[in-house]
C-alpha cells in the first residue's frame, strides 16, 4: 500500500470518527475513494471478482455487527473475525473465473433481498451491552495515530489479495471500531449504500478497455446517478380529495375536504 493510500484511508476514517449522523457516516465510508486509488495504483481491471468483493464488504460488517454486539466479542477481535470472513471469501472467489453479467445479476438480486429483509425486520430491543462500552478517551491528536498505524497494517495484508485489493475494507476495519456503538444501524445504511458501489465498478468495467482516466469519470458517473437515487425522498407530495359517500349521495358536496400528505421520507 502506498503512503498516499495510507493517507486516504486515515482522512476517511478521521471524517467517520468527527462526523455524528450515523447515515452520513455511512455515506461518507461508501465513497469509492480506495477502491479509486487501489484500480489507479494496483492496475487490476475491474472484473466480476470485485462486484462479489462488494458482497464481502456488506459480509465484514454484518460480522463485526453481529460477534460485537450480540456474542460480545471486544471489537478488536470482532474486526479480526471480519477480516478473516473477507479473506475467506476472497480466496473462494479467486479460485474460479466469474462472468461479470452473472456477478452483476447475483449482486444486484441480492441487494434487493436485503433491502426487501431489512425494510420487514421486525423492531427488536436494545442490543445486548457490548463488552467494551467504555467511553473512548483518546485525545484527538492520540486518535489520528492509531488510526494512522492502523490503517498502514491493513494495507500489508491486502497487499496479499491480488484482484480483491480493490474492495478490501481499508478503511472499514477502522470505521467499525469509530462506530462500534452504532454498528447495526450503520451496517443497514451502508448494506444500502452499497449498490452505488455496484455502480461504480460496472461503469469502470465497460470503459476499462480504453482510456483509464474515462472509466474511472464513467464509474464515478454512475456512483453518483444511483447514490442520488437511493437518497431523494421517495414520492411527490400527494394530493387526495376526499368527498364524503353520504354527500355524494345526496348530491351535496359543500362538506368536500381536500387532504394533502406530506411525502415520507426515510430515515
Amino acid at each position: 500500500m502506498t503512503w498516499s493510500a495510507v493517507l486516504l484511508v486515515t482522512a476517511v476514517v478521521w471524517a467517520v470518527s468527527v462526523l455524528r449522523s450515523v447515515r452520513l457516516r455511512a455515506f461518507v465510508y461508501s465513497l469509492p475513494l480506495p477502491m479509486t486509488l487501489a484500480l489507479v495504483t494496483t492496475g487490476h481491471p475491474v472484473a466480476g471478482a470485485q462486484l462479489l468483493g462488494v458482497v464481502g464488504l456488506n459480509l465484514f460488517f454484518l460480522t463485526v455487527a453481529v460477534t460485537h454486539r450480540r456474542l460480545r466479542w471486544p471489537i478488536l477481535l470482532a474486526d479480526l473475525a471480519g477480516v478473516a470472513v473477507y479473506v475467506a471469501l476472497s480466496a473462494g472467489v479467486l479460485a474460479v473465473p466469474v462472468p461479470f453479467e452473472a456477478a452483476l445479476a447475483g449482486t444486484v438480486a441480492l441487494w434487493a433481498l436485503a433491502m426487501v429483509l431489512l425494510r420487514h425486520r421486525p423492531a427488536t430491543g436494545p442490543p445486548p451491552q457490548p463488552a467494551d462500552a467504555r467511553p473512548d478517551g483518546l485525545a484527538a491528536p492520540v486518535k489520528l495515530v492509531v488510526i494512522f498505524a492502523g490503517a498502514l497494517l491493513t494495507g500489508l495484508l491486502g497487499g496479499l489479495l491480488r484482484g480483491m485489493v480493490v474492495t478490501f475494507p481499508y478503511s472499514g476495519v477502522l470505521v467499525a471500531v469509530e462506530a462500534r456503538r452504532q454498528l447495526p444501524e450503520f451496517s443497514r445504511h451502508f448494506a444500502r449504500n452499497s449498490l452505488a458501489l455496484v455502480a461504480f465498478l460496472t461503469g469502470h468495467h465497460y470503459l476499462q478497455g480504453g482510456s483509464p482516466a474515462l472509466a474511472l469519470a464513467a464509474g464515478w458517473a454512475a456512483f453518483a446517478v444511483v447514490s442520488a437515487a437511493l437518497h431523494l425522498p421517495r414520492g411527490g407530495a400527494s394530493l387526495r380529495i376526499e368527498w364524503p359517500m353520504s354527500r355524494l349521495a345526496s348530491g351535496r358536496v359543500g362538506d368536500s375536504r381536500v387532504s394533502l400528505r406530506k411525502p415520507q421520507r426515510e430515515g
